[in-house]
């Protein structure tokens, strides 16, 4: 039996990486999902693929700094499915930008997307998953939420740091309402984020500093988030799972 039969996702940042492989993960094991993204071309082509497979999903372009786009998205979920038992906070950006080079308008925008996006769709979601019965939240971390990368990007080590422990603050609270909250860290991931470090000393560097020596692959991540939302992690709340090779470890 498909663990995630009967139940509807949704997922933001669905278009490409690993939002798109957990999309595909979540409708194979038998939810319907609703991709939301910025990026409508790639995130039709991905509902494209889902809906060719014959699973249940539908696409809607999805600013995750708007609380009217929220309330659309959660709307259409309930709408086009039912119900919303389980989210999935993917949206995100960064830059490798150090400080001194970081703009307020570039802090606000990564702080914006990154962390005030998360604190969105688990308020407006807040009901639905209430309702639910089997409520799941998988918030997308990173391990730059726990450690301090390179020294550069600060904007986004802040927000992904916030988006940590916000995930237990509010699995805590909804402990006893029946909805888990979890955060997943991933390590360096081959998505098209990656594109423009092919081959370059960048790219090596991910490479030498995982003790796995190599990259990881969206599909390892959307396992993580398969497991965290199904009755298989029933007993886990509050979690920070890390996908990264070992990184963390060192």
């Amino acid at each position: 039996m498909k663990r995630l039969e009967g139940r509807v996702a949704l997922v933001t940042g669905a278009a490409s990486g690993i939002g798109r492989a957990t999309a595909h993960r979540l409708a194979d094991e038998g939810a319907a999902v609703l991709l939301t993204d910025v990026n409508e071309s790639l995130g039709a082509t991905t509902t494209g693929e889902l809906q060719a497979s014959g699973a249940r999903a539908a696409f809607l372009r999805h600013d995750v700094t708007s609380e009217a786009d929220w309330e659309a998205a959660v709307a259409r979920a309930v709408d086009e499915f039912g119900s919303l038992d389980i989210l999935v906070n993917n949206a995100g950006m960064g830059d490798l930008a150090p400080i001194e080079e970081t703009s307020l308008a570039d802090w606000e925008r990564t702080i914006a997307i990154d962390q005030t996006g998360v604190f969105l769709g688990m308020r407006t979601a807040a009901a639905q998953l209430k309702a639910s019965g089997h409520g799941a939240v998988v918030n997308i971390s990173s391990i730059f939420g726990t450690s301090g990368g390179f020294g550069t990007s600060p904007a986004y080590h802040a927000a992904k740091g916030a988006v940590r422990t916000l995930t237990k603050n509010i699995a805590l609270h909804w402990a006893a309402e029946g909805v888990r909250v979890n955060s997943i860290h991933p390590g360096f991931i081959d998505t098209p984020i990656l594109d423009g470090a092919r081959g370059t000393p960048f790219e090596q560097a991910m490479i030498d500093l995982t003790p796995m020596g190599r990259l990881g692959r969206p599909e390892e991540v959307a396992a993580g988030v398969a497991y965290l939302v199904s009755d298989d992690a029933a007993f886990v709340t509050g979690l920070e799972l890390y996908i990264d090779g070992g990184y963390i470890a060192r």
